[in-house]
């Protein structure tokens, strides 16, 4: 059977993958939202549109968080074809606790005590401290906390340490530093003055020494700089935002251009 090149897009939006489809030479199909897939015999198929058929696909761009979406992410990575980002570090970096507990093998910056809390588990404290629960990578779940914290949610508890929040992402061999804004504690690259800043060298070479290990090509690290000048690192995002600023879009967008284009005729 000839293979048909055709490239799977997962999670853009439509303006996005309509961006990325217009300037690729080949089939493409897009979602949204997580599509019914299948692997058979060395091939992965995907449902069409339609949905009345299934389709083959060569490669895979995705670039999403779903709420259940490890299954599909595995799947990938059983198949074992061309998908950005590598399945592999994917599975890793899904589950945000597991994928934290891994980076902290690897950072330079990963002094900062970390404690749990299980369901309903009443964890006391006489200092101010942060909880936070799920696996969503939005800055969501979090809460700050004195005296006592219990949750029906198990929990990573830190210490409440002020500071700059920064996040380093890397697509390929471009990089950028963005400081996190937020109208409360809550910082978040969405926040209308979030902007690009000068980038820590020991911050870059830290992201770059957790996305050699994890084997991500895109990465975003998100640290804390308290105003003694300490560095920790507090997340590690394996779905970064591309669609904040331009510059990243371009540059996220190009990067996905050269790897759909690679080994094509």
């Amino acid at each position: 059977m000839i293979m048909v090149e055709r490239i799977c897009l997962v999670g853009l939006d439509e303006p996005e993958y309509t961006d990325i489809q217009n300037r690729l030479d080949m089939r493409v199909v897009a979602y949204e939202m997580l599509p019914q897939i299948m692997v058979k015999e060395g091939q992965l198929l995907v449902e069409s549109n339609s949905g009345a058929r299934m389709l083959p696909v060569s490669k895979v761009v995705f670039q999403g968080i779903f709420e259940d979406d490890l299954d599909f992410i595995t799947a990938l990575a059983l198949w074992g074809g061309p998908c950005l980002p590598n399945p592999r570090g994917m599975m890793d970096c899904r589950l945000k606790f597991p994928c934290l507990v891994r980076a902290l093998a690897h950072t330079r910056f990963g002094s900062l005590q970390r404690g749990y809390a299980g369901p309903r588990v009443s964890f006391e404290s006489q200092i101010e401290r942060v909880a936070k629960w799920g696996n969503w990578h939005c800055g969501e779940n979090k809460a700050r906390f004195t005296e006592t914290w219990q949750s029906e949610e198990a929990c990573i508890i830190e210490n409440f340490l002020p500071g700059q929040a920064v996040r380093i992402v890397i697509i390929g061999e471009q990089y950028w530093q963005i400081g996190l804004e937020g109208d409360s504690w809550l910082k978040s690259i969405h926040a209308s003055n979030a902007s690009f800043m000068a980038v820590d060298e020991e911050l870059l070479a830290d992201t770059r020494t957790i996305q050699k290990a994890i084997g991500l090509e895109i990465v975003a690290n998100d640290y804390i700089i308290t105003k003694e000048g300490s560095k920790h690192l507090l997340e590690v995002n394996h779905i970064p935002n591309v669609t904040r600023f331009p510059e990243i879009w371009e540059a996220y967008r190009n990067y996905v251009l050269a790897w759909a284009n690679d080994g094509l005729q």
